[in-house]
């Protein structure tokens, strides 16, 4: 009963207020950039390896900008990736995965205006900068009220629930691998995964910012290469299916059968969907990391958040509906969520291959649990500095996942469907409100750009915007002393 109340309250949410806001702002950031989500592409590469600011001391002032790309990419590059993309295609059909690349093209609009006023607005702390929409809202805005409003909202979907999504999917795919099932029988698999996911995950969230960003470094790249290499190997193995599959996904993203047979709505909202949850673009989570990044100019990293929704989507995303696709001719009957990528690996590879993808998805959700964490406590801090309170938020997170496991996961997706809807529509609202300065910012960036310098950003390019807490002078943004702190 509760379950379906809360699917259905989801879905008129969606339908009827995130979808078009989305759609419409998304296509008015990309027409006022001039597409910057596609036009500077190879600027997204040459940031991602730029030198990290160095204080007085000789130390990173904060995270590098490859460090913030991969935590941002640990919350993104999870569950909605492989069980996401799974029940997009069981309830949408192959024509959803049309509209989860589009929502990544035209998403990366909104993900490079998010971000960028991330960084504009970003604060020093004794770690380095934290910052996101709920500081924006703050400084940018001037409206707190709105910054505590997005700061629950997200410390609910993230940390807690999303989190707990994560550990759910985790322990469903070892029970997988052992082969228990997820019968009567309430195996053992589901609670010993409890116990140690909250003991690993308490090891690094109580070890701070850095070390979840060291672990994070680490991890995501190891895991996307290796989810991308499987993924390689069982479409060259179903070559010749290729061409059928890509025709599916375009002619049934909009057909006339789909279109009369009323099922366009279904197939674009499960695409939108599962596409906001996986790669983030303009729900207003990235922008944590991003602004936690030691950068010259701001719209760095709303061009490295950007990268990352291309990373997720069309790479990750695309290699998980492919495997579905070519391993599947029928979908009739297909089971949502985890289960249908299983069935496809299996498939193609032999039964085996569900311990190779529990290895695949304990690496993607608990680097997602990471990410996630790392969001919450920057909206923790942004609420109140209370150490208690703060250690009372790791431990809930530790409890989070330790629950995750071992709750039924239809209740998890659609609870975390409709808080994530929530998100969505008050971090749209102010970055619709503030886009005119991300823009103001990039083109004070293309002209250093075409100067041929390397762009640095002081706060008196842009004297008539308060509330800029950082960016005191040029000496201090790029580490030739240490910049205030506040």
């Amino acid at each position: 009963m509760l379950d379906a109340w809360i699917l259905d309250a989801g879905d008129v949410l969606w339908t009827r207020a995130v979808l078009p806001v989305v759609a419409v702002l998304g296509l008015w950031f990309t027409i006022r950039s001039r597409a910057v989500q596609v036009r500077l592409i190879p600027d997204m590469f040459r940031t991602l390896a730029d030198k990290t600011p160095k204080d007085a001391d000789g130390e990173p002032q904060s995270l590098s900008a490859f460090q913030a790309f991969t935590v941002s990419a640990a919350s993104r590059v999870g569950v909605g990736n492989i069980a996401g993309v799974g029940t997009a295609i069981a309830l949408g059909g192959p024509g959803a995965v049309f509209w989860m690349w589009l929502m990544g093209l035209v998403g990366g609009a909104s993900s490079f205006v998010e971000s960028t006023l991330g960084q504009l607005f970003k604060v020093r702390d004794a770690d380095g900068f934290r910052g996101g929409p709920a500081y924006y809202m703050q400084h940018g805005l001037r409206a707190r009220w709105m910054g505590i409003v997005f700061a629950v909202i997200l410390i609910v979907c993230f940390p807690f629930a999303f989190s707990s999504l994560q550990a759910n999917t985790i322990a469903a795919t070892l029970d997988a691998a052992v082969g228990q099932g997820s019968g009567d029988d309430g195996g053992l698999v589901p609670w010993i995964v409890a116990v140690v996911l909250a003991v690993l995950a308490g090891l690094v969230v109580f070890g701070g910012m850095r070390r979840i960003a060291h672990v994070t470094q680490a991890v995501v790249p190891t895991m996307a290469l290796l989810y991308l290499a499987i993924g390689v190997v069982i479409v060259a193995l179903n070559i010749e299916r290729v061409p059928e599959v890509t025709a599916m996904i375009l002619t049934e993203a909009f057909g006339a059968r789909e279109i009369f047979g009323g099922a366009i709505g279904t197939i674009i909202l499960q695409g939108v969907k599962r596409g906001m949850f996986s790669n983030e673009a303009g729900l207003g989570s990235a922008p944590n990391a991003g602004a936690s990044a030691a950068v010259t100019h701001p719209v760095k990293q709303g061009l490295v958040q950007t990268l990352g929704v291309y990373f997720d989507t069309f790479l990750v995303c695309s290699i998980t509906a492919f495997i579905i696709l070519v391993s599947t001719p029928d979908l009739t009957g297909a089971e949502a969520g985890i289960g249908l990528t299983q069935t496809a690996l299996a498939t193609n590879l032999g039964a085996w291959s569900n311990w190779l993808l529990a290895v695949i998805i304990f690496l993607l959700a608990f680097s997602s649990i990471l990410g996630n964490y790392f969001y919450g406590e920057s909206n923790v801090e942004f609420i109140t500095s209370s150490p208690l309170v703060l250690t009372g938020y790791r431990a809930l997170v530790v409890a989070a996942v330790f629950a995750g496991s071992v709750l039924d996961s239809a209740l998890i997706w659609h609870t975390a469907d409709g808080i994530m809807g929530l998100m969505a529509l008050v971090n749209l609202v102010a970055i619709a409100l503030l886009s005119g300065i991300a823009f103001r910012l990039l083109r004070d960036y293309s002209r250093q750009r075409r100067a041929g310098h390397d762009p640095v950003f002081t706060r008196d390019l842009l004297p008539d915007v308060g509330g800029v807490q950082c960016w005191q002078d040029a000496r201090s943004v790029t580490g030739e002393v240490p910049a205030v702190r506040l």
